[in-house]
């Protein structure tokens, strides 16, 4: 699992600073968690290409979390794609996509597909064979919702000494791995478990951008491997952090705790601080495993 910051900043664009995009790369996917202004010179820089991105997640819809959209969506009429985009977010964002398509007369070339989100509680938007995505309903001043990232459970592993003494056929051995019980040669019931390892424990992402402090979420992301989670504001500005529907780094940090997640990443950051370093110095004295997001950082996991 890897994730790409591309901008993790709040309001308005820098020169050295972006609003909020980034991309995830987990179990040969490759999602793009909202688009703000200049995420595609953003992916240009950083050499992520473009033709693998089919799924687009944006949480809510203010400027900073989905003004490049358009502008990618019609950069990837202009590269000739054929490949179906998946677009899911907040019901309007088909409206505003196609009439700025129609005014322009740019209809693309390929496959816009809307997934318009409404629901006030936690659902499943997308899944397949490796990975399923859920939301996570967020409390910000519209609509809002982050996204839980989950692989699903992969192949078991052989233990070859125990498969060859119990003499089970090499025919079944991707049955083995899939998890299933197998005869062997002498048509003897061969439990799963006795002749195979568990496979790569699963790994998942939760993205909580924008909110206030909002306990609800934790049952949601209880246990993920890595939380991203909007930390506009230090202690000394918690009341513009109430007032804005936003939340500080020490509640960014209380959520991680509840939640028992292993890592957690502080992004969204309001541009009147000189650094972010005391980010990370509020959120410490909270939850013990801190990262800070950096445009063009990367994360593996």
């Amino acid at each position: 699992m890897k994730l790409s910051i591309l901008g993790c900043y709040s309001a308005t664009p820098r020169t050295l600073n972006n609003t909020t995009s980034q991309v995830l790369e987990i179990n040969n996917h490759m999602f793009l968690i909202d688009c703000g202004e200049g995420t595609q010179v953003q992916l240009r820089k950083h050499k992520i290409k473009f033709n693998r991105i089919k799924h687009i997640f944006i949480s809510h819809l203010h400027g900073d979390h989905f003004f490049g959209l358009v502008g990618l969506i019609s950069t990837f009429r202009l590269l000739t794609r054929e490949t179906d985009l998946h677009i899911y977010g907040p019901k309007g964002i088909k409206e505003i996509v196609t009439l700025q398509m129609k005014l322009a007369d740019s209809w693309t070339n390929y496959n816009l597909i809307f997934h318009e989100l409404t629901s006030t509680k936690s659902e499943l938007i997308f899944e397949d064979e490796k990975v399923e995505v859920h939301t996570i309903p967020l409390n910000h001043r519209v609509y809002t919702n982050g996204f839980l990232f989950k692989e699903k459970e992969g192949l078991r592993k052989l233990d070859i000494n125990a498969v060859e003494k119990a003499k089970i056929n090499v025919a079944y051995y991707r049955k083995l791995t899939q998890g299933f019980d197998v005869e062997n040669e002498e048509g003897e019931l061969i439990k799963n478990e006795t002749v195979t390892f568990p496979g790569a424990k699963p790994k998942s992402y939760a993205f909580c951008s924008d909110t206030m402090y909002k306990e609800d979420i934790i049952p949601i992301i209880q246990d993920a491997d890595v939380l991203y989670h909007e930390s506009t504001f230090l202690e000394q500005h918690a009341h513009l952090a109430v007032r804005t529907k936003h939340s500080t780094a020490k509640e960014a940090a209380r959520i991680a705790k509840k939640a028992q997640v292993r890592t957690l990443i502080l992004g969204h950051y309001s541009t009147r601080y000189d650094g972010i370093e005391g980010f990370k110095k509020e959120a410490l004295s909270v939850f013990e495993n801190v990262e800070l997001a950096e445009d063009g950082k990367t994360f593996d996991f």
